[in-house]
């Protein structure tokens, strides 16, 4: 991808190299030395600059990023892609059930990351895939994919310092009480299997999700959910714990009288733009497999 990204230098910023500035803007040593191989990519006034040159008040800095590599490994495919919001730096996609997030041995051409590859190609567009928070397959829902090396790189910072706020809609069966609260229960990997992941108060990693039920119908209930920490199979593995797990959950709850996948759906992402600072916030509806169990009229 080719972008060209704009600053006005402030005076509180006059007298940093350019290096410095743009580290404070969010860009990664690793960024900087790709940037720096790409011809002109930092251009001042008008004028090219090398990043240990300074800055002064009033000056209109302009790094070029420029793109032309692909992921090799993703064949493109012609998939049906949900686009909620896409600009120069990122594109959020609404994921259905069933579809992995990237190509693995045995779904090699079915995955969203062959359908953007197909998506771009479309458009004689570059394409590397740079998802920032992905979903299992069978989980619904946002997910944000960067589309350069900066938005990429400040992104995935942003969901390591939890920043990027994710909340989720989940169906499970009975009346869940307490009817709010906070799970606080570390995670690992469960002996003997290299997908399940278990409760484990000695050797788990720390995770947190605040929950809250706000619907109850048919003997279900809908749960919203923020994750705090972002392990595997968290929400999955919390409900449970809980003893209130996901209705449809192969792994953990093979409860299929209702839906066939588990019940979790990525509702709502709220984040600060990657470049512009701008705060971005968004919702995908209730999928009709979850809706047809649990009708919310608060949630469309």
């Amino acid at each position: 991808m080719n972008r060209t990204i704009d600053y006005n230098i402030d005076p509180a910023s006059a007298g940093l190299r350019v290096e410095q500035y743009l580290r404070r803007r969010g860009y990664s040593a690793q960024n900087l030395t790709e940037i720096k191989k790409m011809p002109r990519s930092i251009l001042v006034n008008g004028v090219h600059y090398y990043m240990k040159q300074q800055l002064a008040a009033g000056d209109h800095l302009q790094v070029l990023i420029q793109e032309t590599a692909c992921s090799l490994n993703i064949p493109p495919v012609c998939l049906p892609l949900t686009v909620v919001y896409e600009d120069e730096d990122l594109i959020v996609i609404n994921k259905p059930a069933g579809m992995p997030i990237h190509p693995s041995l045995n779904n090699y051409i079915n995955s969203m990351a062959n359908a953007l590859a197909w998506y771009y190609q479309e458009q004689g567009k570059p394409f590397i895939f740079r998802c920032c928070n992905r979903l299992d397959r069978d989980t619904s829902g946002l997910t944000v994919v960067a589309k350069h090396l900066v938005s990429g790189s400040i992104l995935s910072d942003m969901v390591r310092r939890h920043e990027i706020h994710r909340e989720y809609l989940a169906i499970a069966r009975g009346s869940v009480s307490p009817k709010t609260g906070t799970i606080t229960a570390p995670l690992a990997r469960k002996p003997g299997t290299v997908i399940e992941r278990t409760v484990d108060f000695s050797h788990g990693e720390t995770a947190v999700t605040h929950y809250n039920v706000i619907d109850e119908q048919n003997g279900h209930s809908l749960v919203s959910l923020r994750l705090e920490t972002g392990r595997t199979h968290q929400i999955r593995i919390h409900m449970k714990y809980l003893g209130y797990p996901l209705v449809g959950d192969y792994l953990y709850n093979p409860d299929m009288e209702y839906i066939k996948r588990q019940a979790l759906h990525s509702y709502r992402l709220r984040f600060r733009h990657p470049v512009t600072g701008e705060t971005l916030e968004f919702t995908a509806p209730l999928p009709d497999d979850m809706r047809q169990i649990i009708q919310c009229p608060y949630i469309r």
